[in-house]
């Protein structure tokens, strides 16, 4: 190779992404809403996994949260409202490869996706649900959404919400072939990162229901968790999110739960004294249908039309 340039030959140095790989457009969220924090921290999740960005994709239905793809720098979809669910799913179907993020908003998926909601937790299919939960219809300017607490005001209800709310966390664990349901909170970044973090590395449909602050229509509404975080109980296990000693430090009020165990999770998911946060439930070895959905995706595009033509010839008369 003597007189000849050769660099070209050489593989090219490995890229580190930096958070600012991950930075969209500048959001246009209400100032102090919970929302701004979960982008935060989706993004340094980018960079501390080192996810490509061409690799990476954010799902959304309509809702303050469904303009999450907007912000982030990496592929997105906005979809239509309540449909962040099956959009994702069929990516998953038919893009194995990529690391698949939805962002959905307590209307979003307990309304009119609660349908989607369902089959997405059933069919498994590996990705991370961030469910952004204000209890309230943000950016319709304050209904009653079906996570809204008895008795609270909204246009919709001006004397008080009649019902009892949904519960997201009872919901999911309710639903057969689920396997990571978590719930954290906005307000604490780091047990917030560290709860996406394991639901990212979880080989499966991970489902994270974060308590989400909207200052502009519930400005009250978690106010007592923040001013006495005794009200929070911090569930830890080995197999459960792993924080450190700063977040034990602020949550005092801890128990260790196992989260293999369904029964158990669902009595935590009932208690009304304290809100749970951490990881519920955890099954790894449940059925994933985009592994069966995946099947025959490299077959060459001539075995295809082949395999159609033989089939269409068994109607032959």
């Amino acid at each position: 190779m003597y007189g000849l340039k050769t660099d070209w030959l050489e593989e090219p140095p490995p890229r580190y992404y930096t958070f600012e790989d991950f930075e969209g457009s500048l959001p246009r969220w209400c100032p102090g809403c919970g929302d701004h924090a979960v982008l935060t921290a989706a993004q340094r999740l980018c960079r501390d996994e080192q996810l490509p960005p061409e690799k990476t994709v954010f799902v959304s239905g309509i809702g303050c949260a469904a303009r999450f793809p907007h912000y982030m720098k990496a592929y997105g979809f906005h979809g239509l409202h309540g449909r962040a669910l099956p959009v994702a799913s069929g990516i998953r179907a038919r893009r194995p490869d990529l690391h698949i993020f939805v962002a959905t908003g307590d209307g979003d998926c307990c309304s009119i996706g609660a349908g989607h909601w369902l089959h997405a937790i059933h069919f498994n299919m590996k990705m991370v649900v961030m469910l952004l939960d204000n209890n309230v219809y943000g950016l319709t300017k304050a209904q009653t959404s079906p996570t809204s607490e008895k008795g609270s005001t909204s246009n919709t209800h001006p004397r008080g919400a009649p019902l009892e709310p949904l519960d997201p966390i009872q919901t999911t664990l309710g639903i057969r072939n689920a396997s990571f349901v978590a719930q954290t909170v906005d307000w604490n970044p780091p047990h917030l990162l560290a709860t996406l973090k394991a639901a990212h590395r979880h080989p499966g449909l991970a489902f994270v229901r974060i308590l989400q602050r909207c200052p502009h229509f519930r400005n009250d509404l978690f106010e007592p968790l923040q001013r006495d975080p005794s009200k929070l109980l911090l569930l830890t296990h080995p197999d459960g999110i792993q924080v450190d000693d700063s977040i034990q430090r602020v949550l005092t009020n801890q128990r260790e739960h196992d989260p293999s165990d369904l029964v158990e999770a669902q009595a935590i998911a009932q208690e009304e004294d304290t809100v749970a946060v951490g990881l519920f439930y955890r099954r790894d070895a449940a059925d994933r249908y985009d592994l069966y959905s995946a099947e025959g995706l490299g077959t060459p595009r001539s075995e295809k039309i082949a395999a159609l033509g033989a089939e269409l010839d068994r109607y032959q008369i």
